[in-house]
């Protein structure tokens, strides 16, 4: 298919999720299951790589604050930007467009192959709305895995700063409180929930509708992985230029 051909089948199964739902009973069982794939089973490889980032970040702020003019406090300050704007937010949905996304495309584009899709559709059930559905509102409560992101990260740079020896304790709590704007909580939040859309989504996409064996389940692994993580990117720019300018 060609890319605007790509485009409208994309949005066609956007709104064919939401038609001829599946029964409650079934869908609920769906949902919990994807909740502990998708958002349980994240869990732990964010809050690795959020700490030690974190840390990294204050590392290399407090590395080039050299001049004894500039307050230390200014460390816990950049820290809390750099990972409530961006580093949670952006960077940790592109490490989950490889880990979540490829599991999704894996997943359903497995079910393509041994033709239990179309068993589904056999069986008058919208696929779509069975697959993709669940999916989708299991990463609904994405924005929380983002929120232990932001807090370990946070907290990753709090250990970096103190046992490294680069400012007190004291000097970045006053860092992460000072000039503290709640709209950037409900920014960042606003972009993980279109991010959550998108992982939901195009990682499904590329899985549903891939042709070929299990050869090309993997290169659709690739593919919703490149695209997944190319969309966030520029959904960020967009965001960012809304909500903030």
């Amino acid at each position: 298919m060609t890319y605007l051909e790509n485009i409208g089948a994309y949005f066609l199964m956007v709104v064919e999720m939401f038609r001829k739902p599946t029964k409650w009973a079934v869908m609920k069982t769906l949902i919990l299951k994807d909740i502990d794939d998708l958002i349980i089973g994240s869990i732990g490889i964010v809050a690795f790589i959020s700490f030690f980032v974190g840390g990294v970040v204050t590392i290399q702020t407090a590395l080039n604050i050299t001049n004894p003019l500039i307050p230390q406090y200014l460390v816990g300050f950049a820290t809390r930007q750099s990972v409530i704007l961006e580093f949670a937010p952006t960077f940790i949905s592109i490490i989950m467009a490889g880990k979540v996304g490829s599991f999704i495309t894996s997943s359903i584009g497995s079910m393509r192959v041994t033709e239990q899709i179309d068993a589904l559709e056999v069986m008058g059930i919208n696929a779509i709305n069975y697959l993709v559905f669940p999916k989708f509102i299991a990463l609904m409560l994405y924005p929380f895995v983002i929120s232990i992101a932001m807090f370990l990260g946070i907290l990753g740079g709090m250990a970096a700063c103190v046992y490294g020896g680069f400012t007190s304790m004291e000097d970045y709590i006053i860092g992460i409180q000072t000039e503290f704007i709640p709209f950037h909580i409900i920014y960042a939040f606003a972009k993980t929930v279109v991010f959550a859309f998108v992982l939901a989504t195009v990682p499904s996409f590329y899985g549903y509708f891939m042709k070929g064996g299990a050869l090309e389940v993997g290169k659709a692994s690739t593919t919703s992985f490149v695209w997944t993580s190319v969309i966030i990117i520029l959904l960020n720019y967009i965001l960012t230029q809304l909500l903030l300018s």
